[in-house]
């Protein structure tokens, strides 16, 4: 009997060679959030279902999540994305007080009206996420973080991070080819081109850095209180797997995915995988 051919299906984000077009998105409410020190470009599908904040890559904004947001949506999910201080929409950090990017999201939540939420960072994003929930974790029912050490600052941790990326020669890189996987970029070239144009939208490059709220050690990943989902690329050059575990292994109960022929941007490069992962493990916590 002859083999069953492939059925390939341009949803089937499991075949790296088969781009899955962006779908239609709902209908969400865009505008500025008026925050203490600063304001803030996000966008919120509203409704009454459990909130999920989006924290993007330093390469990205709110413009970043244009696959995860009808799906999130449709999943009967309230769905936020914000621009954090010097991205697409939102103000620059002040030189003198840059503030802090978890103050910001704070002050965002309680501008939205948010009490609890799930909270999914990517890359930077993910820094960003594990920061507040050090500092606020009765606001967070679970915690997803992707392509990224939890701004994990010292330890073996740490020196793996720096180890894999050398800063002189990284920096010179460009962002696409840091960020986006080889099987991605060989087989992929519009998304390659339109994820350039979201990153080059995206950054404005005026302003200072912010301060993070905590020090992130080894051993505060054991303080993180909300249920974790970690997940990486397989070819992910500034987050592999390996530095991924060592993570995983500090934080009780963690749940970890590593995603085949993928690079730093799973959200973008293996959408399906990313929003079913994602989906299966938050809606297996508690909801508001």
């Amino acid at each position: 009997m002859p083999p069953v051919p492939h059925s390939v299906d341009a949803r089937d984000a499991e075949d790296p060679l088969v781009p899955v077009p962006l779908p239609t998105p709902v209908a969400a409410r865009e505008g500025i959030a008026s925050l203490p020190g600063t304001n803030l470009g996000y966008w919120d599908t509203g409704g009454s279902g459990t909130p999920i904040v989006l924290c993007h890559p330093a390469s990205g904004s709110a413009l970043s999540w244009g696959y995860q947001q009808p799906v999130f949506a449709n999943a009967g999910y309230r769905v936020i994305a914000y621009s954090r201080r010097n991205h697409y929409n939102s103000d620059p950090a002040g030189q003198d007080d840059p503030g802090t990017q978890v103050e910001d999201l704070n002050n965002l939540a309680d501008w939205l009206g948010l009490e609890r939420f799930h909270l999914v960072g990517s890359a930077a994003g993910g820094t960003v996420a594990a920061d507040f929930c050090l500092s606020h974790p009765g606001r967070i029912l679970s915690l997803v973080v992707s392509s990224n050490t939890l701004g994990v600052q010292s330890g073996e941790i740490a020196e793996v991070a720096r180890r894999i990326r050398p800063h002189e020669q990284w920096n010179q890189l460009p962002r696409w080819f840091r960020e986006l996987g080889p099987s991605y970029r060989a087989r992929n070239p519009e998304g390659v081109e339109k994820w350039i144009e979201i990153n080059e939208r995206s950054e404005t490059g005026k302003g200072a850095r912010q301060k993070r709220a905590n020090t992130i050690t080894p051993e505060s990943l054991e303080d993180v209180a909300p249920p974790v989902l970690l997940m990486t690329g397989d070819s992910d050059m500034s987050t592999p797997p390996p530095i991924l575990r060592m993570c995983a292994e500090r934080i009780p109960g963690c749940k970890i995915r590593i995603v085949g022929e993928c690079g730093h941007s799973i959200y973008w490069e293996h959408p399906t995988i990313f929003n079913d992962t994602v989906l299966d493990f938050i809606t297996r916590q508690p909801q508001a």
